[in-house]
């Protein structure tokens, strides 16, 4: 491999923001495959600007290889209204920042395959961008850089405005294509499809790390416990200090001096609180047995057939995702199980107790002219938060936004915090009911993993219209496909089978020969995966209590570092819990291994 980028002791700010990146050293090699991760707000667009020398450092040196061709896919495009199709793809109207003049355009034929994959096989090169929506004239200038060669590839969320296909088609075209690629994503299945590598945004530096995100997660869990580790101790060794200087008289003698100082500088490094984002289940009203039932339902969108004659059950406890792709209908489906809308025909009845909380894709909603606490007290001043009650303010902490926040004006809000301030209002009004349409929107992978906290643990109903595949297999039981032709088809095999059907027009997969779905290739029927799955939570769920255990009595061994009789009790409760959970962690693995993947 060569080396075709270095980043040398490089730093960027942007005035009042103050800094984003301080001193960070970074190469990149002709085969990299490199995912970046971090917070909204962390610098990862940065990096890219810099990346592509778009924008320069405030110090530090970025060098580029001699003739290196680099494509990139901005987060915000700006294309002539008049411009077509085949102006955009052959670079007439709009060249990827960083590129030059000299590269090898493919031919028609090529550009067909790309924008078919892309989910566009319907537009023609001649069609003009301008009356285009703001997803197709993405997925336009995506494919611009697709057809090209370019021996870097950076591309800033491709996955947006993507369906389950596209970005399945995606993921396998990038991986035959030659050349580095870097890719801002949240979506963590993307990121384990492609990458080899990840870069972790985050406190003013970037932090390397072999493999995908299951990866990084793991590498991140084991460098936080190792840091809760010598926090604990150092913790313990601040307690005892503090404890000795209140004895008294020898504190206030000059020979013990060095100590006084020691403890002093011990308090004085108190690290501050993190700003994170902690989801925790809302109380919800009761649901009786029945929640939705539809009987020979019709359902429209202006001239467009959505459904016909579906009759269909959610029941209480259902966790359900619907896929298709874009504008195959699953908004309608849901604006109308939201009571939004009502079916053109048939019989829809949701049950008495039913209280919905429909999460749209529209962030127009919101208040703009209030502050972020005004917008939550504008739903409910106190929410019961499981067995306890708290005021808008602490609800508005627990989703992420502290005393400095809570005053900011909706308008100023960035993509990510509005989304979450949007299921923060949600949740307020204690629905029972969750129907979410495409809730990972503008959300990184730190909220992405709060908010499937939340709805691994949700006692209602969940019905969630997304194509982030990620998400729809952690916290979905059953999963339906809409394919554009007046069906909801259930679909046992999952994600997997979904693609299998949309490759083959929505028809059902033969047993054999077409590709089967996973549950019937491992053996187990779609009844046993589904089981076998939800005791995969139950276990996940059982190890992580028996993790809170072991840090409750580590914390209490530190504190209790000179009772002899009472370190032996802890001790041994310790060795037992940490056999329990290693025979968890076990049974977990082996249950994992009999799954089939998808």
């Amino acid at each position: 491999m060569a080396n075709i980028v270095n980043l040398d002791r490089v730093s960027k700010g942007y005035g009042a923001a103050g800094p984003l990146l301080t001193d960070v050293s970074l190469g990149l090699d002709d085969a990299d495959r490199i995912g970046v991760v971090g917070l909204n707000g962390a610098g990862k667009s940065t990096l890219l600007r810099l990346l592509t020398r778009q924008e320069e450092p405030d110090d530090g040196r970025v060098t580029h290889r001699r003739d290196l061709r680099v494509a990139a896919l901005p987060q915000a495009l700006q294309l002539a209204p008049d411009a077509t199709v085949r102006d955009v793809v052959l670079g007439t109207a709009w060249l990827a920042e960083g590129m030059g003049a000299e590269h090898e355009w493919a031919g028609d034929a090529g550009v067909r395959a790309v924008l078919d994959g892309l989910g566009m096989p319907y537009l023609g090169l001649d069609a003009p961008v301008g009356p285009m929506s703001g997803g197709e004239r993405r997925r336009v200038a995506l494919a611009a850089l697709l057809v090209r060669d370019a021996d870097l590839l950076i591309l800033d969320e491709p996955t947006n405005h993507l369906d389950v296909g596209g970005i399945d088609w995606l993921a396998r075209h990038l991986l035959t294509r030659r050349g580095a690629l870097v890719v801002v994503t949240h979506d963590r299945w993307f990121l384990d499809a492609v990458c080899t590598t990840t870069w972790e945004v985050a406190d003013q530096t970037v932090r390397a790390y072999e493999g995908g995100f299951a990866a990084w997660t793991l590498a991140r869990v084991e460098r936080e416990r190792v840091a809760a580790a010598s926090e604990a101790r150092r913790q313990n060794l601040l307690r005892k200090e503090i404890a000795w200087l209140r004895r008294g008289a020898p504190a206030r003698t000059a020979k013990p001096k060095f100590r006084i100082d020691a403890a002093n500088a011990l308090i004085a490094d108190v690290p501050p609180p993190r700003d994170t984002m902690s989801l925790q289940r809302l109380a919800t009203a009761r649901l009786g047995k029945q929640v939705y039932d539809l009987e020979h339902v019709r359902l429209d969108a202006g001239p467009k057939e959505i459904l016909r004659d579906l009759t269909w059950q959610v029941g209480p406890g259902d966790r359900l995702a619907i896929l298709g792709r874009n504008g195959a209908g699953k908004t309608t489906l849901l604006r109308m199980l939201a009571g939004v809308t009502r079916p053109d025909s048939g019989r829809f009845v949701a049950g008495t107790t039913v209280r919905p909380a429909f999460l749209s894709q529209e962030l127009a909603e919101l208040p703009g002219q209030l502050r972020v606490l005004e917008a939550v007290e504008e739903v409910a001043r106190r929410v019961r938060l499981g067995d306890r009650e708290i005021s808008a303010a602490q609800l508005a902490e627990v989703f992420g936004f502290d005393d400095r926040r809570l005053w900011t004006p909706v308008v100023d809000l960035s993509g990510g915090e509005r989304r979450r301030l949007q299921l923060l209002r949600l949740l307020a009004g204690e629905p029972n009911v969750l129907l979410l349409d495409e809730p990972t929107n503008d959300l990184d992978t730190d909220t992405l993993a709060a908010l499937e906290d939340l709805l691994d643990s949700w006692p209602g109903v969940i019905v969630v219209a997304s194509h982030d595949r990620y998400l729809v297999e952690r916290v979905a039981d059953t999963v339906y496909g809409m394919f554009g032709d007046g069906e909801l088809v259930h679909l046992p095999g999952g994600v997997d089978e979904y693609l299998a059907r949309a490759a083959d027009d929505g028809r059902p997969v033969p047993a054999s020969g077409g590709g089967p779905a996973p549950a019937k290739a491992s053996g187990m029927s779609a009844a046993q995966v589904r089981q076998a799955r939800k005791e995969l939570a139950r276990l996940e769920r059982q190890v992580g209590r028996l993790e809170q255990r072991e840090a409750e009595l580590l914390d209490q061994l530190a504190a209790n570092a000179t009772d002899y009789a009472r370190v032996a009790e802890l001790d041994a409760q310790l060795k037992e819990v940490r056999g329990e959970r290693e025979q968890v962690e076990q049974a977990w693995l082996t249950l994992a291994d009999e799954i089939p993947a998808g």
